[in-house]
């Protein structure tokens, strides 16, 4: 009989030794397991590690590379790269079931017992020693590295509760109470942020790197674990919160470094598909394809930002977040008005705000602006960067005079003239409607640079066009206490006005996100 071919059933009917040899059972390292299993899969071009998108060519090969030589792991990479989530990935590369020995806390191999206990049992029953089977996703332990982590904690130690109980000597083997690690024995074992284990934690995993045994308290004990281990760390704590000690480094054999997206169509593909959509929200709320890109661009902006931290990163969670905040700032407005569906805003992106604060870390200057002010700073960023997507450059034809030429002349007039637009974050569909039909030259040029969307698409990019209009400087934008206010920019300048008076000093002003002194 060929084990491997035997379903997943016809294993668990196997229920001693004898059954397990007359199926043709034969150990096999974890190691060895996943590198079969990879195997497989890629001569069957199978994807194996699914919903991670932008490693197709980088990460994913080093990884498939790392398993096929048996090589330990580490995943080197700034934080929401998606670490923690391959490691997960990797269970899918083992067998279904593994048998082990009935009852034994390490997961023994019936043909290979490990443990006293196993040991024990298969030399009192023989080919008659009871077999239970292991589901993969029980073979996977994780562990995050925090200062207060102990050795018995990975390791083990003694018990002396055992010790009284079963009235055995510290001397005996079976006192020990077993760690994390060699309970994972047969197993994946994930340390998260290895840099923050204590020097003198990360000496004990050296010879169960290298040797593959374990050592507790001076017992005379050799435990040969069979353990792949990945390890996740950020570059930014070899320097700041802690470091890896040399020697451990030098034992884990594959160091692979992750990224961010290299484009925006990853980063959205990556948020759509991590992005809770709330019941209800997908029938309430709909959402045109420009406000996820502005939602990447934040994070494309804000990895390029003077005041954002570069070595800290900036995390997938932001435009995670974003995106739902951005949903909910819509869904909120709909549900106050009473109505029964609405498109997202751009004027909804302030409503992501607190998604962007609490994800960056900045840098002195950015503390100095404020965190709200830096968002503010990355959203009209991200606007300015996409309104050339769909519009022509206001700088190129800011110098044209006459209308034919100048597609905004007749907008920057109408504001000239002293006119203006609130904007506010609650207005109903019909009063945004009505606010933005008001502006003269508005629809003519939507209708002229995008044909054929309907009414309620028309209107968001009519409102595009002033943000972006806004961020080149052509008007004005200043925020008001619950929404924001378009004029002209020179009454703008002589009146004193600014994008949120309570967070810029007196003689500051805001145009288009962009803090400027006068």
């Amino acid at each position: 009989m060929n084990y491997n071919q035997l379903t997943s059933d016809q294993k668990l009917k196997i229920k001693n030794i004898a059954e397990l040899k007359a199926a043709g059972y034969e150990p096999k390292s974890i190691k060895q397991e996943l590198r079969d299993n990879l195997i497989q899969r890629l001569r069957k071009k199978e994807e194996v590690f699914s919903g991670i998108w932008g490693y197709e060519e980088t990460v994913i090969p080093d990884i498939e590379r790392a398993i096929l030589s048996m090589h330990h792991i580490n995943l080197l990479g700034l934080r929401g790269q998606a670490k923690t989530r391959i490691a997960r990935l990797m269970v899918n590369l083992l067998d279904e079931y593994i048998p082990v020995v009935k009852g034994s806390e390490l997961n023994d191999d019936p043909l290979q017992p490990l443990s006293r206990f196993a040991k024990d049992v298969v030399a009192e029953h023989g080919d008659h020693t009871p077999v239970e089977w292991l589901h993969r996703n029980e073979r996977y332990t994780e562990k995050l590295a925090t200062p207060d982590v102990s050795v018995a904690d990975l390791i083990g130690d003694a018990d002396p509760i055992k010790a009284a109980t079963l009235k055995l000597p510290y001397s005996d083997e079976r006192v020990i109470h077993f760690g994390l690690i060699p309970r994972s024995h047969r197993g994946i074992f994930v340390i998260n942020e290895l840099p923050d284990l204590q020097a003198r934690i990360q000496v004990s995993l050296f010879n169960i790197l290298q040797e593959g045994d374990i050592q507790i308290r001076g017992f005379k004990i050799r435990l040969p674990l069979d353990i792949q281990f990945v390890f996740t760390a950020n570059p930014e704590d070899y320097t700041n919160r802690g470091s890896i000690v040399t020697p451990l480094k030098d034992r884990i054999d594959s160091q692979i470094i992750t990224h961010y997206p290299k484009n925006s169509e990853i980063g959205k593909r990556i948020t759509k598909q991590e992005a809770v959509v709330k019941k209800g929200q997908d029938s309430l709320v709909k959402m045109h394809e420009i406000m996820a890109d502005l939602i990447e661009q934040v994070a494309i902006e804000a990895r390029s930002s003077e005041y954002v931290d570069a070595k800290s990163g900036v995390s997938a969670r932001l435009t995670i977040s974003a995106y739902e905040n951005l949903l909910s700032a819509a869904e909120r407005r709909a549900l106050v008005n009473g109505e029964k569906q609405t498109l997202v805003r751009i004027g909804d992106l302030w409503g992501v705000v607190p998604a962007i604060t609490g994800k960056v870390e900045l840098v002195y200057e950015g503390e100095q602006e404020g965190p709200q002010i830096v968002a503010q700073n990355l959203i009209g960023k991200a606007i300015r960067t996409l309104f050339l997507n769909y519009f022509p450059d206001p700088e190129k034809t800011k110098k044209q005079k006459s209308n034919g030429s100048n597609p905004y002349r007749s907008i920057t007039d109408w504001f000239g003239e002293g006119n203006t637009i609130d904007l506010m974050n609650d207005m109903s569909n019909q009063e945004y409607r009505t606010s933005l039909l008001g502006v003269k030259g508005l629809r003519e040029l939507v209708k002229e640079r995008h044909s054929g969307l309907d009414e309620s698409e028309q209107l968001f990019m009519m409102e595009f066009a002033l943000h972006g209009l806004a961020e080149y400087s052509q008007i004005s934008k200043n925020g008001l206490t619950a929404g924001l206010q378009f004029k002209d920019l020179l009454s703008s300048m002589f009146s004193g006005s600014n994008f949120g008076k309570d967070d810029f000093d007196d003689d500051d002003e805001d145009y288009g996100g962009k803090k400027r002194k006068y």
